[in-house]
């Protein structure tokens, strides 16, 4: 059986995954057939409200967030390397833009978090398929933009399209329930919430995505 690498952020849309995404990112890898290895930073990261949006001043850690959705099945992502896996898919929310990397704050100057970018050139240098939904494909291009050249899309946000360009990756406009595949760098991408209005059409493009990345895995 595949096994796919899952990275977390944390737990919830504004301060770590996207519940959904991450969700239906799971559903979709048992229903083509693979196993799901569920993995996060072990990193603090400032909490936010989500009846408000607000941050509340305290503090939460993303693996203990991030083994809520995994029902307690989860590791650190610096225990995991590219070996074990057969692919990885990096699901949305904020968390991806503020904990895994700091592409929320600084755009196209961001820094990774140093084991999620281990994992990621690791997978790179051994041609195994990388997956990125909503957000997501920023902290890619962040990553490996200015050796691999990668192409992403995280929809039709404009101003976000140009920070990708800016890491030397090129961004693919593309509607909530598409995806675009770089085949030569094996990286698929799908909008899902940077468009999406329901979750069924996030769904539709998730679903899409990870079959892609589980057949090419």
């Amino acid at each position: 059986m595949k096994k796919i690498g899952v990275v977390l952020s944390g737990c919830g849309v504004y301060d770590g995954s996207e519940i959904h995404e991450a969700v239906l990112t799971l559903l979709a890898i048992d229903r083509n057939g693979a196993e799901a290895v569920c993995m996060a930073p072990s990193m603090e990261f400032r909490e936010v409200n989500h009846l408000t949006s607000q941050e509340t001043g305290a503090t939460r850690n993303a693996l203990v967030e991030a083994a809520r959705i995994a029902r307690g099945k989860i590791r650190d992502v610096k225990d995991v390397s590219a070996a074990e896996l057969d692919a990885v898919i990096f699901p949305g929310g904020y968390g991806a833009a503020k904990n895994l990397c700091t592409f929320a704050e600084k755009g196209a100057a961001a820094t990774i978090n140093p084991e999620v970018a281990r994992l990621i050139r690791e997978m790179a240098v051994a041609k195994k398929p990388i997956g990125a939904i909503c957000i997501a494909p920023a902290l890619i291009a962040a990553t490996l933009g200015r050796d691999y050249k990668p192409k992403v899309t995280i929809g039709t946000d404009a101003g976000t399209a140009a920070a990708i360009t800016e890491t030397g990756s090129e961004h693919v406009s593309c509607p909530v329930a598409e995806f675009v595949v770089d085949r030569e760098n094996k990286i698929v991408t799908t909008p899902a919430y940077m468009l999406a209005n329901r979750i069924s059409e996030a769904a539709e493009g998730i679903e899409k995505a990870v079959k892609a990345v589980v057949e090419m895995a």
